[in-house]
């Protein structure tokens, strides 16, 4: 094959696998707006309703890891195909979903074969991409597809919810999935670890499982349980004690399926930190943004979603930019002006009041995005770059579940400190107000300005603190240094 030609083919497996990670992301965005639609049709409570999404959020968070050593050791193409059809049929079945009980089991299936793409894909595009410049720029343009989903996500979704119903946005995965399965099987090249798997550490997967099961459930529902109620301790209790079981485990095997000497690479911890922390502050915040829009600014949803809209246009264009500068500047220098960035964005919508207009959202949220994308194709290419070629599926693993796991962290922590903090405003501003009246209108418009200026100024608050942890974790990249031969794969970072 000719020089020309195999750089074709490296660009038609990143577009191939861009679909997959397009796909799997379009589908939870739009399912999200779904939900009342599907809460209407089979009568279920807003609550219940809020299994589907953390029934996908528990089994995608579970199984990452497993697809991440099951490709590493099976194959990373097999793993992909076999992930990417399994989640074409698990959203063909939900299309066909008759109560609430039918459609959890079949997104719990979704989610588990969609949990593929993400190791697999990233290994994939590392495999592909050998040089580091050119791993950094495919990883860019790789992670803005995250992006575009969630523009695609209300465009496509809206009008399919109202034409069509909402299965048709199950039912859409089917000729994109039939298209993206296709152009694996002709363009994707198998590889997968030179160390021949004997034992597989099932005892390890089940510990990891449990331990994130507990982990997640409880991140998604102890505001509605309490965190001290007795269901939150249990799950705390299960957390600690698998995680001490999982951490025995896989010292003890021979091929564990997290190799906890990654933990021993400053260069990997420290990424791994720097992407928890952001992402924690981030979701923490962002999730809040249209709650507020539909709350105090009188945005519907589809408007709130439209919001959004520059935002993930911003980050599509700082990816690939980002990606870019791969050996022309540090890659610590890099991530760390990227966090600053995206701190910046998240600090603006501390200024939000009910008198703000579409721009004071779109502004930060573009802000913010930028930071975010620029330094995503490096955090991406680090991970990749100081781990032994055969271990790339699992260390990517790894980083998506601190994503994921940092994401639910900050939306239940910042969720907390907002209700917190609402109590706390409503006692402090009625200590220093006074009603020199005492008409029953008086005192309940006095009451509702109070409880609204309490919550404006706890928005404020989390803002702030959620800007100041992102910050914060931007601190801890600024100590990376890989080595260029670092474990023998071809590198350009500093």
């Amino acid at each position: 094959m000719t020089e020309t030609k195999q750089n074709n083919l490296r660009w038609w497996i990143l577009f191939t696998v861009i679909i997959g990670t397009f796909l799997g992301r379009l589908d939870q965005t739009i399912v999200n707006l779904a939900l009342p639609k599907i809460i209407d049709e089979f009568s279920i409570t807003v609550s219940s309703a809020g299994w589907i999404a953390t029934a996908y959020i528990l089994a995608n968070a579970v199984f990452v890891p497993i697809w991440g050593k099951l490709g590493d050791t099976l194959g990373r193409k097999k793993v992909y195909i076999i992930g990417f059809a399994i989640f074409i049929l698990g959203s063909v079945l939900a299309g066909f979903a008759w109560n609430l009980q039918s459609m959890i089991v079949f997104r719990i299936i979704q989610a588990i074969a969609g949990s593929a793409d993400y190791p697999t894909a990233m290994a994939i595009i590392a495999v592909t991409f050998k040089e580091g410049k050119e791993r950094a720029q495919a990883l860019g343009f790789w992670s803005a597809s995250f992006a575009a989903a969630s523009v695609f996500g209300p465009l496509l979704g809206g009008p399919l919810i109202d034409n069509f119903g909402w299965r048709s946005v199950f039912f859409i995965n089917l000729p994109i999935g039939i298209i993206g399965t296709l152009m694996a099987l002709r363009f994707i090249n198998e590889s997968r670890s030179n160390i021949k798997t004997k034992y597989f550490d099932w005892w390890g997967a089940i510990t990891l499982g449990t331990m994130l099961s507990a982990l997640v459930l409880v991140l998604d529902k102890g505001s509605d349980w309490g965190w001290l109620s007795l269901s939150s301790i249990i799950s705390y209790l299960v957390v600690i004690i698998f995680t001490k079981i999982f951490i025995e485990i896989e010292h003890k095997v021979k091929e564990p399926i997290v190799d906890l000497n990654f933990f021993k690479i400053p260069a990997f911890v420290n990424t791994l930190f720097n992407n928890f922390v952001v992402f924690m502050g981030m979701m923490g915040g962002v999730f809040l943004v249209p709650i507020f829009a539909q709350t105090f600014l009188g945005y519907g949803a589809t408007e709130s979603g439209y919001l959004f809209m520059p935002m993930a246009a911003a980050m599509m264009i700082a990816s690939p930019i980002g990606g870019a500068l791969s050996g022309k500047v540090q890659a610590r220098y890099i991530i760390f002006f990227s966090t600053i960035v995206a701190a910046l964005g998240i600090f603006l919508f501390s200024f939000l009041d009910p008198r703000s207009g579409p721009l004071a959202i779109i502004i930060p949220l573009c802000v913010m995005a930028f930071g975010m994308g620029f330094g995503m194709a490096q955090r991406t290419s680090i991970v990749a770059s100081v781990v032994q070629p055969n271990e790339i599926g699992i260390a990517s693993s790894i980083l998506a579940l601190a994503r994921n796991i940092a994401g639910a962290f900050g939306i239940a922590l910042f969720g907390t400190i907002l209700s917190n903090r609402t109590e706390h405003n409503i006692l402090q501003i009625n200590n220093y107000s006074h009603l020199f009246s005492s008409r029953l209108v008086d005192m309940q418009q006095y009451t509702s300005l109070i409880i609204l200026k309490a919550q404006i100024n706890a928005y404020n608050y989390v803002f702030v603190i959620s800007s100041i942890v992102v910050a914060l974790g931007s601190f801890a990249i600024l100590t990376l240094k890989i080595k260029k031969e670092n474990l023998g794969v071809k590198v350009h970072i500093e």
